[in-house]
């Protein structure tokens, strides 16, 4: 088993720098989730920690081993690859012992791990079939059986779910969590999917343009955004932002947004009672955001007058996008709301449940 450690790692493409001094450490055992929008780098760094990819700058450690320099069949890895890449004219057997004939292993050691493999992943009676027999989800068991034979340090994952259908992803979310769990080892993975890597992760690292935002638990992230950006990724539906002003009203804080106003409660209040005029971006998440009628008990709760332009019915529970002014926000609410398009209401901000980010650095204001 092992760790890995990117230090100040660098990645450029000509001019355009792709992976800006990358820190990142990855605890034995560990699954780290990194996480962002397509173009951000996350799958750069992956394929850097691979080998498929030279850094530029920096250095990248596995154990207490540099492997700038070291061959990516040396380094102990093994990848599993958005699209299967498996061989069309080979078994499911041959496709999962592939990597250990051309290492020369012995054959009853091929034969042992490959079965021990097709057992944890419920695909022993699938390996004298042919990739083209098998559904999406039978094929990328056999693309994670193939990275189990190696027995590797470090698993790495490059968006493996993406090209399976929404039911289908679920289920794999789990088995690969279980598979974890089962083999004890480092798993680094790669997606855009926030659901996944919250799912998921013991930590996740959310990646924006090259650079690492925030690197911490699913719950730390959703509590205690770093910033803008991080607040607004994580979390579905995203969190709602209103810029705003900070002002006092005899000895209460109030957020401004210019078509309503909220107080901020007393007992969060001290980190911007010196912020009077303050130019701030406040936040709050949909489901923070409730139908009067189904409100919590003994929240502070503040009203805000706002006219319902859409509603989504999910089931469990229904969402619905109010205009307030030049504001349009989206709260997440009990199922049995009668709100409906048209409609007026005041609906309760719970303002335990706040975040406030300075209006020029995005940074959160705590």
């Amino acid at each position: 088993m092992a760790s890995v450690t990117y230090n100040n790692v660098v990645k450029k493409f000509g001019d355009l720098t792709i992976i800006k001094n990358l820190n990142i450490s990855v605890q034995d055992k560990e699954f780290l989730v990194l996480v962002g929008p397509s173009g951000c780098g996350k799958t750069t760094a992956l394929r850097l920690l691979a080998g498929l990819e030279e850094i530029t700058g920096g250095e990248i450690v596995i154990g207490d081993r540099v492997v700038n320099d070291v061959a990516p069949k040396d380094r102990d890895i093994a990848m599993v690859f958005q699209s299967y890449a498996l061989y069309p004219h080979l078994s499911v057997y041959d496709n999962m012992a592939f990597g250990l004939k051309l290492r020369k292993t012995p054959k009853e050691e091929i034969k042992r791990r490959v079965n021990e493999a097709a057992e944890i992943l419920g695909i022993t009676d699938l390996l004298q079939r042919k990739p083209r027999q098998l559904s999406g989800g039978q094929r990328q068991r056999v693309a994670v059986g193939r990275a189990i034979v190696r027995e590797p340090k470090v698993f790495l994952f490059d968006e493996p779910l993406s090209n399976l259908d929404a039911k289908l992803r679920v289920q794999m979310r789990a088995e690969i969590s279980k598979l974890h769990q089962r083999l004890q080892t480092t798993f680094i993975y790669v997606t855009h999917d926030q659901t996944e890597a919250m799912t998921m992760a013991s930590r996740i690292a959310v990646i924006n343009k090259g650079n690492l935002q925030q690197l911490d638990t699913p719950q730390n992230l959703y509590d205690l955004p770093n910033n803008l950006f991080v607040a607004g990724f994580i979390g579905s539906p995203a969190m709602n932002f209103f810029p705003a002003k900070l002002t006092k009203s005899g000895d209460k804080i109030v957020v401004d947004t210019g078509d309503f106003q909220v107080r901020i409660p007393d007992s969060h209040s001290a980190p911007y009672k010196s912020m009077d005029g303050r130019s701030v971006i406040f936040g709050i998440r949909p489901e923070n955001i409730h139908d009067p009628e189904f409100a919590p008990q003994n929240i502070n709760g503040e009203k805000v007058a706002s006219k319902v332009d859409v509603t989504e019915l999910m089931g469990n529970e229904t969402l619905i996008y109010l205009v307030s002014g030049r504001n349009t926000f989206v709260g997440r609410v009990d199922p049995r709301s009668k709100l409906r398009v048209n409609d007026t209401t005041q609906v309760i901000f719970d303002m335990d449940k706040f975040h406030i980010f300075d209006g020029n650095t995005e940074e959160a204001i705590r």
